[in-house]
């Protein structure tokens, strides 16, 4: 008999904290519970889990197959030792890309296949701000009128790290980066519906966040502004919006499919360290498209004229329409 206590957020239209578990020794009937609520609720917060960067990553497989598991989030350098070092400079693409994330997002829909669940765990935290926000797409559609559901029905927007950098900071990467960053700025734009049924629950939520664009049949203006309101919309009240004051120790996973979230801004001189852990969506619910597949033409091209617009429009915001040198 399990322990486990799944306690709704007050005041909240969704997630729920979970205590008296340790998420290390989960049975098969407790995770089973667990990803019960996790559905329902759409985020989970467990306290006290202090989960290290393998078990971040063991955890996450029972959830299916990872995109990555027990990536270092951090604004300072990782030794082999697992000490830090100096911290990254504000100018380099790490922190550019990490300034990005202060803006409402759903993660990998900017890849062919965008991810299932996220996993945050925190390790060290700032004295002030840092926290990580979360919105849910569901309650948002639900509280739409019915003229909004019925324009959105069949509309589609593309989604894009190169666009949401640009639009959002100035900043534009370069697309033939190595590592992690030539599998995020890659010059592809994927098309997703407005509004996406839950491959699990079967129920509709908005599909929306910084990296959508691009509304074919629509016109540029009428676009931005469509995706601008549907944003503010979500983010508009607050029984749709959680705010979490990282503690260490604190394991924080919400439903990719559901969930907006992104950073707060923090002083970044002091550092910050969380443990990542993505699950990659199940091909036959989040695949868009692959670059090599036909579908990816308008992609390239919607986001090479949306790029060329920004160029002259992003000079006075935060990176001044630059590229970074490292």
């Amino acid at each position: 008999m399990s322990n486990m206590q799944i306690t709704p957020m007050a005041g909240k239209a969704f997630g729920a904290t979970v205590s008296d578990i340790d998420v290390r020794n989960m049975s098969d009937v407790e995770f089973a519970l667990l990803h019960e609520a996790f559905l329902e609720h759409g985020f989970l917060l467990l306290s006290d889990q202090h989960l290290t960067e393998a078990e971040s990553t063991a955890f996450g497989e029972r959830f299916g197959e990872l995109e990555f598991g027990g990536l270092p989030m951090a604004n300072q350098k990782k030794h082999q030792d697992g000490t830090f070092g100096e911290i990254f400079d504000l100018q380099s693409q790490l922190m550019r890309t990490n300034v990005g994330n202060e803006t409402w997002h759903t993660d990998s829909t900017y890849k062919p296949i965008s991810s299932k669940v996220a996993m945050l765990s925190a390790v060290i935290v700032p004295d002030e701000g840092g926290q990580t926000e979360l919105a849910d797409l569901r309650a948002g559609y639900d509280e739409l009128d019915e003229n909004t559901k019925e324009l959105i029905s069949n509309l589609s927007a593309f989604h894009s790290t190169n666009y949401s950098q640009a639009n959002d900071l100035g900043d534009f990467p370069d697309r033939n980066g190595e590592g992690v960053y030539g599998t995020v700025y890659h010059g592809e734009a994927y098309l997703r519906p407005l509004v996406k049924i839950h491959p699990e629950t079967g129920k509709p939520n908005l599909f929306v966040g910084r990296h959508a664009f691009g509304i074919p049949g629509l016109s540029r203006a009428e676009s931005r502004s469509l995706i601008r309101s549907l944003l503010d919309h979500v983010v508009g009240d607050d029984s749709r919006v959680y705010t979490n004051n990282w503690i260490v120790g604190d394991t924080l996973l919400w439903d990719n499919r559901r969930v907006l979230h992104r950073a707060r801004p923090y002083d970044y001189n002091e550092p910050r360290y969380l443990i990542g852990t993505r699950v990659a969506g199940d091909p036959a619910t989040e695949l868009a498209y692959y670059p090599e597949d036909p579908e990816a033409e308008a992609g390239r091209k919607a986001l090479a004229e949306e790029l060329e617009h920004l160029r002259h429009e992003t000079k006075d915001r935060m990176y001044g329409a630059t590229t970074a040198t490292f």
